[in-house]
């Protein structure tokens, strides 16, 4: 394993193309901004715009967001931070998670007349003339994928959004999507806690030429090692919920103990536990782009610093050794209905 120093701006930050068929090249490092504005306990504009400037200082320019977080506010606030540099940014966001503005969940929708909607609505909030990467938030299952993307497609011909994602889509959904549209990009959840990825989704998107975007690439925080009990989060913090029940009472407790040997193998070749976890999945393929999300210069400044890790194959073994996929416990969401399979 080496490092290099990241204390001082990358000139020049390492970048990947997702995708081949509608490829776009992206810094190798993304950001995802929700927890600026809801989720992660409570967040302040400035402190997320603050962190969105340093990481295009630092050359991390593919900021994540969506409509549903805040609800809405998140784009707006991801709008002020780009202001004047939308040249140097790839901006994705996301539709399909249906709220009101009170912040009430109205279910999932990929009806064509929603997802036209929701994209002009999206613009507007970001202050800009195109979204680079727009994805599918969650899949409709009571609505045809090849309309959903259909209505994506023409977004593109019309030139408001210039490269199609899908989220948390089962391989046969990937399929019928990309027989459509060429698909740029897959973003779920994949990090050393969650893996299921590796069997049947990846092996597919990499058939098909879409790279994909993990995000909670940090095990929703568990793995920089910052969590050592409940009692770390904030009291309106969502993982303090039976929704996420790897940080409920045994199962985190078993949890902890498996960041604990991702802490000693980190100590001994001197990086933070989170800087090897994401170095890890770096290290899953150049089709791999991770969206870590902060809303805090120092921790954007820590995941920055993964890019400078270099895992040899025995790093690698030694990693997956110490977290064996199955030794996580606890489902990765307590209720996975709206996840397509």
């Amino acid at each position: 394993m080496t490092t290099n120093d990241t204390s001082t701006p990358f000139p020049s930050t390492p970048r990947r193309t997702l995708g081949t068929a509608s490829p776009l090249t992206v810094s190798a490092l993304g950001l995802g901004c929700m927890g600026m504005s809801e989720f992660y306990g409570t967040g302040q504009e400035a402190d997320g715009i603050a962190t969105i400037q340093r990481a295009l200082d630092l050359g991390v320019s593919f900021l994540d967001t969506a409509d549903m977080y805040g609800p809405f506010t998140n784009e707006r606030l991801v709008g002020k931070a780009v202001a004047g540099r939308r040249d140097k940014v790839v901006l994705a966001t996301k539709f399909g998670n249906e709220r009101a503005e009170d912040g009430t969940r109205l279910g999932i929708n990929g009806r064509p007349d929603y997802v036209r909607a929701a994209a002009e609505a999206s613009l507007q909030r970001l202050g800009v003339d195109h979204i680079d990467l727009y994805y599918q938030h969650r899949v409709d299952k009571t609505v045809p994928i090849e309309e959903t993307v259909g209505a994506m497609a023409e977004l593109v011909t019309a030139g408001k959004v210039r490269h199609l994602g899908l989220s948390e889509a089962s391989v046969d959904t990937i399929r019928r999507a990309h027989a459509v549209h060429p698909i740029t990009a897959l973003q779920t959840e994949y990090s050393l806690f969650t893996r299921h990825v590796e069997d049947e989704i990846l092996p597919t998107l990499r058939e098909l030429g879409i790279g994909l975007v993990p995000y909670s690439p940090l095990g929703r925080g568990i793995l920089t090692g910052a969590i050592t009990s409940a009692d770390d989060l904030e009291a309106g913090d969502s993982r303090r919920t039976p929704y996420f029940p790897r940080f409920q009472g045994e199962a985190l407790e078993a949890n902890l103990a498996l960041v604990g040997k991702i802490r000693e193998i980190a100590a001994a070749h001197s990086v933070t536990p989170g800087q090897l976890a994401l170095a890890w999945v770096l290290a899953q393929g150049d089709d791999v782009v991770p969206i870590p999300g902060t809303k805090r210069v120092r921790y954007l400044e820590e995941n920055v610093g993964a890019l400078g890790v270099d895992l040899t194959a025995d790093d690698l073994a030694a990693i997956e050794s110490a977290v064996p996929r199955d030794a996580v416990v606890g489902e990765r969401y307590g209720d996975l209905s709206s996840i397509d399979a």
